[in-house]
């Protein structure tokens, strides 16, 4: 899975949490659906602007994301990394 796969499943895994359509988090149908689908890539303002329509952090979808792009890590095993690599 490609980054972009994965921030856009976090996007849409999120998105399905709160019963949200495409066309309420921002942007046109047709732009959520390719960043959905890895189709297209997201900046990081936009992210910010996706995450604020979620009621989310924007880290919160970077790290479903990480999650999804690397399996074999629990959340915790990520949280580790993260925590390690912060502080060093």
């Amino acid at each position: 899975m490609t980054l972009d796969e994965a921030i856009g499943l976090a996007i849409r895994q999120s998105r399905a949490q709160k019963g949200l359509s495409q066309e309420s988090i921002g942007a046109s149908q047709s732009f959520v659906s390719d960043v959905e689908r890895g189709k297209k890539s997201i900046t990081m303002n936009r992210l910010g602007e996706f995450a604020n329509c979620l009621d989310v952090q924007p880290a919160t979808l970077i790290i479903r994301a990480a999650l999804l792009a690397t399996p074999h890590l629990s959340m915790d095993e990520l949280f580790e990394q993260i925590r390690f690599e912060i502080s060093s």
